[in-house]
């Protein structure tokens, strides 16, 4: 409890607007990466956190992470390119800390060939894990949170959200898709409370990008088409996530947020 002079200072001002206590997020991807800078953040403002991965050591390392930092964190390994492990996600998420406030789909896959050399599958494959599994976990969480009237959607987007480069294939329709359901939950459920919204990354350094950060002078042409003049790490995502999981983004809702360095407009 805050009182009137501790709200009318700096500190207690800001806690006020941008804390996460009593609240419990659900963050896709949160092993690594950008996934797991946004479970930090949002964990070390107060919120419980639920991180899902597929590979369980890092998972475990990772939650192990968060509690280091007094996060109450718990941990769910799933495919989520499997309808089924999607459905055991939906069934298990609340069981550690109560009912999911926050909703982050960060979990993505991106398989790097010209276009004409993907194959089925490889469609497959993407749609599954990049916009159908955000999709199935929205459909249940969404209106578990508009029935509360409070609500936050975080979902992850992509350059190829915007713009089309580097064999965006498969990727860059599932990344544009993930911007349209971010409106789409929006419309259906910020009259009760929940906002959705897309951020859209620059080109940043973490597992998921390490097959272009192998190509020589990928990394350097990428960091000069900044406005910054670097690329992005994982930490310059964390302050997006606080504003954006809390209370102060109440207004912001059907977005699409460019944390990209200037990357998209140069």
């Amino acid at each position: 409890m805050i009182s009137p002079r501790d709200a009318t200072g700096p500190g207690g001002y800001l806690k006020e607007l941008f804390s996460l206590s009593g609240r419990t997020a659900l963050v896709t991807g949160g092993s690594s990466g950008i996934g797991h800078a946004m479970a930090e953040a949002i964990g070390r403002a107060g919120a419980a956190v639920v991180i899902v991965a597929r590979r369980e050591r890092e998972l475990a390392d990772a939650t192990e992470r968060l509690r280091d930092h007094g996060v109450r964190a718990a941990a769910i390994s799933a495919d989520l390119g499997d309808p089924e492990a999607v459905q055991r996600v939906c069934d298990q998420a609340a069981t550690f800390f109560g009912e999911i406030d926050i909703l982050v789909n960060v979990a993505a896959n991106n398989i790097r060939r010209p276009m004409s050399e993907l194959t089925p599958g490889d469609y497959d494959t993407t749609m599954r894990v990049n916009i159908t599994a955000p999709y199935l976990l929205g459909q249940h969480f969404g209106p578990r949170m508009a029935a509360r009237g409070w609500g936050r959607i975080i979902n992850v987007g992509s350059q190829q959200s915007i713009s089309a480069f580097g064999d965006s294939g498969a990727y860059g329709v599932s990344k544009a898709a993930i911007t349209g359901l971010s409106r789409s939950q929006a419309e259906a459920w910020s009259p009760h409370g929940v906002c959705s919204n897309t951020i859209v990354p620059g080109f940043v350094l973490t597992p998921l990008t390490e097959p272009a950060q192998a190509i020589p002078g990928r990394v350097e042409a990428l960091a000069a088409r900044s406005m910054t003049g670097r690329n992005g790490l994982p930490a310059d995502f964390t302050g997006a996530a606080v504003l954006l999981a809390g209370d102060a983004a109440a207004y912001i809702t059907g977005q699409t947020i460019c944390v990209d360095g200037g990357f998209s407009v140069h």
